[in-house]
């Protein structure tokens, strides 16, 4: 009987506490919610007072009465949310902060047990001079050489002073890839944005068309990227595969030409069409990722916003430059700063050929020089993204909750 005494005695403290908590931030919300009812009601009063006009003013009272009714509902919430709390001394803020690590424990875990491994082992690689590491057995009388691993000897940064000083044309390959940046990253977050606009927009098969811009990024991995730049055929699985690469292919330009009887044009403007049309699809197959984060942050701008604006005067250049633009601010670094990655890391990148050329064809003897041209490169890709950060973040908007 003295342990249940105990037990409800130490419940009924926990609902004292709980309710003193929950009394307390729900007066402080009421506070927060009156100044924001006042703040509305000046705010009616002050656009008004500025004009003569009936409809103007029935304009300004309806927009009014909108925004009364959204701080009501979200007011409502609120009160249901601090009612339900359990008195958890954690701020809404620092909740925010948990989830958001929450989510990169994901990452960090994949990271340590995927690729830390190899991370390490190039690491390695790129300090020492690499071999095989093989043994001669014999298999029903014949001697038979077999790989048992990789042997690695110490030999300082002597791969890194051959990718910077004597490697013909890894110096060359590090100034075009890093010329070829500005212009791609801008080139791609401008269409980017202009699609993410347009889609945004209310039409007749808007859905459908989000599904084709956002295609490319669905099968642009694996054996279907494969088959669309033709290594599948090369790999020898058949006329198929060949015959959907070419689906895909710019070479077909004379042909299209020829159908529609438009002949001997000349060579120049064949591989001006075919240039065009080879830039479109390559920057329309690299913006998928970055169209849904432009629409994604387009779709949370309220449409209060714009009716507020509108009634302001505002034009649609002046809203987008002075709401829109600054509300998708964050989403811009984000996508500059996965775009830079993107284009860094792409198997097209000349950077990124050589690596792989040296990794796949040159044998086990150039692994050290691969490692050390990849992580030069990774170097050079940090202290890129460092220094646009740095400078990009300083005009960013952020909007706290």
């Amino acid at each position: 009987m003295g342990d249940e005494q105990k037990k409800n005695a130490n419940e009924a403290k926990l609902a004292a506490k709980r309710d003193k908590f929950r009394a307390k931030n729900l007066a402080k919300f009421e506070k927060e919610t009156q100044k924001a009812f006042a703040e509305i009601d000046r705010a009616e009063a002050r656009e008004k007072s500025a004009t003569q006009d009936p409809t103007k003013q029935r304009e300004i009272e309806l927009l009014a009465a909108k925004k009364r009714d959204e701080l009501t509902k979200s007011s409502d919430q609120r009160k249901r949310a601090i009612m339900s709390s359990t008195g958890s001394r954690l701020s809404y803020e620092r909740k925010k902060g948990l989830y958001g690590y929450g989510f990169i424990a994901i990452w960090a875990i994949g990271v340590i047990f995927i690729f830390a491994g190899p991370l390490i082992s190039s690491m390695i690689y790129s300090l020492t001079t690499t071999s095989y590491d093989t043994e001669d057995i014999v298999i029903d009388g014949v001697e038979v050489e077999i790989v048992k691993g990789i042997n690695t000897e110490w030999n300082g940064f002597a791969n890194f002073k051959y990718a910077m000083g004597e490697d013909p044309n890894y110096s060359v390959n590090l100034m075009l890839a890093l010329g070829e940046l500005g212009p791609n990253v801008a080139m791609i977050l401008v269409f980017s944005l202009f699609v993410a606009i347009l889609l945004n927009q209310k039409f007749k098969g808007r859905t459908l068309m989000r599904a084709i811009f956002f295609f490319p990024v669905l099968i642009a991995t694996g054996p279907v990227i494969s088959v669309i730049n033709g290594g599948m055929a090369a790999q020898g699985t058949g006329g198929d595969a060949a015959q959907l690469s070419a689906m895909f292919s710019n070479d077909m330009v004379d042909e299209f030409l020829a159908f529609l009887g438009i002949h001997q044009v000349g060579e120049d403007f064949t591989n001006m069409i075919a240039g065009v049309t080879s830039d479109v699809f390559n920057l329309l197959w690299k913006s998928g990722i970055q169209i849904l984060i432009f629409l994604s942050a387009l779709q949370q701008i309220p449409t209060s916003a714009r009716e507020a604006a509108s009634m302001e005067g505002a034009t649609s250049w002046e809203f987008f430059w002075k709401i829109t633009f600054p509300t998708i601010s964050p989403m811009i670094l984000a996508n500059l700063i996965y775009t830079i990655i993107d284009t860094f890391s792409d198997a097209d990148n000349v950077v990124m050929a050589q690596v792989l050329t040296y990794t796949t064809r040159m044998g086990p003897g150039f692994y050290g020089q691969a490692a050390a041209f990849a992580w030069i490169y990774f170097g050079i890709i940090a202290v890129a993204l460092a220094i646009v950060v740095a400078i990009v973040s300083k005009f960013v908007f952020y909007q706290v909750d």
